[in-house]
This record gives C-alpha cells, sequence and structure tokens, in this order.
C-alpha cells in the first residue's frame, strides 16, 4: 500500500469487533467514493485491512466480553492506548471514527476532544440496556452521534446530543447467496438433510464457554434426529486450527465454513447463536434459532446489577418481547439447548410463527444505506476540520 502523501486528509477509524470491522470497512470504502484523496487508518481487522485501512492493531487482539475478562488483556489495550494518543498527536486526523466498543472508545473520544480532533460516533453504545450514564460522557466528548436505531434519537435528544438515525447497516448486508439447495452442494453438505448451524461467537472467551455445551447439545439432536447436519461458521477474528481441535471432542461431524457465513447459516433449518450481532443477523436471514450466552461466574452478578432490560438478544430487544429462546448461564447446557431448538426442527407452526416475528424486526429496522449515510456526515465534519485548520 502507497504511502499517503503529507498533505493528505487522514482519517482514524476504531473498532474492537469483528462486526465494527465489517461497518469500518463499509465506512472506510463509501467515504473514499465521497473523497478519493483520504487517507484511512484504524484498529480493526482482515475487511478494514481489504478496504485500505492501515492497522495499527487487529481486533483480534481486543475482542473480550464480560468486565473480569478483560483483566487478561488489560496491558495489551493500554499499550495500544498509548500508541493511539501518539497517533493522534504525530498525524493530527481530521476525524475519528469511534465504532461501538465503548469501554475503550468513550474513553479515547476524551484525549481526542482535549486534541481538538473532531469524533463522530458511529454504532452508538448500548445506552438503552446498561451505562446510561455514559450519556453525559458523550455528550462532553462526542461531536456527533450516528445512530442506527430510530428509537435511539430521542434519547440523545434528550440530553442535547447532536444526532442522526443513519439506517441500519446489516439490512445492507445481510444476504445469502444462492439457494438452500445450490448453498448447500457448494458448502459439500447434503441438499436434503436437516441442517443445525452453530455460531458460538467471534471472540476466544466466547468460545471457551460456548462450544462445548453446543457440541453436546448436537450430539444428542443427533440421537433424536439422526440425519441431521452441523455447520459452524468461522468468524474472521478466530483460528481455524483451534476451532477444529476443540470439535474433535464432538462424536457429530461439524462442517467448517470460511468466509461464506450469510450463505451458510441461510442454507440451514436452525441456529444455535451466541448472543451479539449474530442474533440480528440470523433474524434477518429469518433463520429460527435459539440464544445462548455465557460469561465467568464473577461477571454475570456484576452484569445482572447494571442491566436494565428484560431480554439480551437484539432480535427480542427490537420486537419489545420474547421471540427468540434466551439461555443464560447455566441454561446454557446441552440438555436445555438441545431440549429448546428441537421444536424448531420439527414443528412448523412454531417456525413460522418465529420467522413472523422476525419479518416485525425488520420493519422496526428502518431503513439500510448506513454506511453512505454515515460517510456523507463523516465527509462534512473532516472537511470543517480542514477549513478551520
Amino acid at each position: 500500500m502507497a504511502a499517503p502523501m503529507e498533505n493528505t486528509p487522514k482519517i482514524l477509524i476504531l473498532t474492537g469487533e469483528a462486526s465494527g470491522d465489517l461497518y469500518g470497512a463499509q465506512i472506510a470504502s463509501a467515504m473514499r467514493e465521497v473523497d478519493p484523496t483520504l487517507a484511512f487508518y484504524g484498529v480493526g481487522g482482515i475487511h478494514m485491512r481489504a478496504s485500505a485501512v492501515n492497522l495499527l492493531a487487529d481486533v483480534s487482539e481486543l475482542g473480550v466480553v464480560g468486565f473480569t475478562e478483560v483483566l487478561g488483556k488489560l496491558g495489551r489495550i493500554r499499550t495500544l492506548f498509548s500508541r493511539l494518543r501518539r497517533f493522534l498527536s504525530t498525524d493530527r486526523p481530521a476525524l475519528v471514527i469511534l465504532i461501538d466498543y465503548p469501554g475503550f472508545n468513550l474513553r479515547f473520544a476524551r484525549v481526542a476532544k482535549e486534541s481538538g480532533i473532531p469524533v463522530l460516533y458511529y454504532i452508538s453504545p448500548k445506552i438503552w440496556a446498561w451505562g446510561a450514564g455514559r450519556i453525559r460522557t458523550i455528550k462532553e466528548t462526542v461531536n456527533k452521534m450516528a445512530v442506527i436505531f430510530p428509537f435511539e434519537v430521542p434519547l440523545y435528544e434528550k440530553a442535547g446530543v447532536d444526532v442522526t438515525y443513519v439506517g441500519h447497516p446489516l439490512l445492507d448486508i445481510v444476504k445469502a447467496d444462492g439457494s438452500v439447495p445450490e448453498i448447500r452442494q457448494r458448502l459439500g453438505l447434503a441438499p436434503d438433510r436437516g441442517t443445525v448451524a452453530l455460531l458460538p461467537g467471534s471472540r476466544q472467551g466466547e468460545v471457551d464457554r460456548l462450544l462445548a455445551p453446543m457440541l453436546g447439545a448436537a450430539d444428542i439432536l443427533r440421537q433424536r434426529l439422526p440425519d441431521l447436519q452441523f455447520l459452524l461458521p468461522l468468524a474472521d477474528t478466530l483460528s481455524e486450527d483451534l476451532l477444529r481441535n476443540r470439535m474433535k471432542q464432538s462424536t457429530v461431524p461439524i462442517h467448517l465454513v470460511r468466509r461464506d457465513t450469510y450463505s451458510a447459516v441461510a442454507a440451514s433449518d436452525a441456529a444455535i447463536v451466541a448472543s451479539g450481532t449474530a442474533t440480528l443477523e440470523t433474524a434477518l436471514l429469518g433463520i429460527p434459532m435459539v440464544i445462548v450466552y455465557k460469561v465467568s461466574p464473577l461477571t454475570y452478578p456484576l452484569a445482572r446489577l447494571v442491566i436494565r432490560i428484560d431480554h439480551i438478544g437484539l432480535p427480542n430487544i427490537i420486537a419489545g418481547r420474547t421471540v427468540v429462546p434466551e439461555l443464560i448461564q447455566g441454561d446454557a447446557s446441552p440438555e436445555r439447548i438441545a431440549e429448546t431448538i428441537l421444536p424448531l426442527l420439527t414443528d412448523n407452526q412454531r417456525r413460522t410463527a418465529m420467522t413472523d416475528a422476525f419479518a416485525e424486526v425488520r420493519r422496526k429496522l428502518g431503513t439500510g444505506g448506513a454506511a453512505r449515510n454515515t460517510a456523507r456526515i463523516a465527509c462534512a465534519m473532516a472537511l470543517e476540520k480542514g477549513v478551520r485548520s
């Protein structure tokens, strides 16, 4: 990649998760369409790298779930924070774009603000679920919020934060490539056998806690429905060798799928999904699912103290009711997972009720075009900074 010219406007994009890497890549590509002279730097993964973003660190080094789990990567996180602080001083980007990952990004927003660099926050922290006090920090440190849920707008407006609803990025991204028989044939699966997708998350900690009970559930399901086949789409942030070694503990063959996640999920009859963005992606593909969630025994009681909503799964939060079963902590056992997903494989009425609810979720998300709309805002902010400088 050629080095940018000295006077080229620089944009710094920061995320700490696999989904944010995808969104960051979209933003960089959309901004470059508006202004091809921009140079991009950031923390991301393979998608941002493919969109010509000069990576200062990889998201695979950062992604953790839970309060106590952060401690294991605290040294690495502090080192990166110092490196990015130096980047602000030496390279003076025209704009900082923060994507989700609030524990890190909100601290960095304050540093950017103190350095006189404008901050655009895309994919809001979930202040409606927990951490409502963060809205005060956002008001003090963030110049503009670009939010992806319509219901987030009045929350920020009430607090006096400059906010715009830009649409939801997944509405433009989540698509399958081909019909179910075509996809199964392409993936080397039997086209006429029932298929279950296992999605244990994109972070190593999630896989450590969730893969074993998912594999256990697969063993139980295969005993009940011997014709079932199982697939596991591999997140870009995870090691294929590590996953293959873990899957050896299962007596059931698991077909590992690399870089064809949406098609793989769309070709499934049901899915077992770790709580997170993947639950909404699965809902948009119309695939019945069970949501599972586990954190460390120390983290869970702390989380219960601060979370202010009744659900953890995005489809349920958006619908405002339970449309997908949620199995949390001890309930996310092989037996309970198998017991809960079995009706979604055998009862057409249950399947139809859930897919109908997913159509409601899609309607509530509003419109697409999030990357394009956010790119216009970002380019305007960067240009304004350049004029003022």
